[in-house]
């Protein structure tokens, strides 16, 4: 079946995530990053595991969304975390000092439904909820396991920004920023 066929029988549309489907987006996201080539395992960072798995919980804070892609069958293709607030934001360097500015970070696409558009159509979620806000800029992180996102990211309008830049572990993590006024 090609993926056009699939990405109309689908329909995927963003919305908050409920409670009761935290369970299910946090064993996604573990799922996702545990399988990148060259990104950190769970015996490497459990403590970063262990945030995927409990992802649901970061919703305590008001200015954090957990954001899911559900299609029109109740199915989870992908999730991402959105930041009102970097203060909020929760990674190492200087990111969480920046002002004015929002972000999001820790997205996952479903590897069953990868090819159909769920990362983009989240960022794009996201980019869109940074356009209605008072924030000026958006951040994100990406890393070199991740470079099928961010050439995404980049054609759609992110500038590299090495001041944000840090290392997670033994990892470097690679700072983006985009205007979004």
């Amino acid at each position: 079946m090609s993926k056009q066929v699939l990405k109309e029988y689908h329909s995927y549309s963003v919305r908050n995530a409920k409670p009761e489907e935290f369970k299910r987006i946090g064993e996604l996201l573990v799922d996702v990053y545990s399988a990148l080539k060259g990104f950190p395992d769970m015996k490497e960072q459990p403590q970063y595991y262990d945030m995927l798995r409990n992802v649901g919980q970061l919703t305590s804070n008001k200015n954090i969304e957990l954001l899911a892609a559900v299609s029109k069958h109740g199915k989870i293709g992908g999730a991402v975390v959105f930041f009102n607030d970097m203060k909020d934001y929760g990674s190492g360097g200087t990111a969480t000092q920046e002002k004015n500015a929002c972000g999001f970070r820790l997205l996952g696409v479903d590897p069953k439904t990868r090819g159909l558009g769920i990362g983009k159509l989240l960022t794009e979620f996201c980019l869109e909820k940074g356009r209605k806000s008072n924030c000026e800029t958006m951040v994100i992180h990406t890393t070199n396991a991740m470079k099928v996102a961010w050439s995404m990211y980049e054609r759609l309008g992110f500038k590299r920004a090495d001041d944000l830049d840090f290392m997670q572990g033994q990892l470097p993590v690679f700072g983006f920023r985009l205007n979004l006024k």
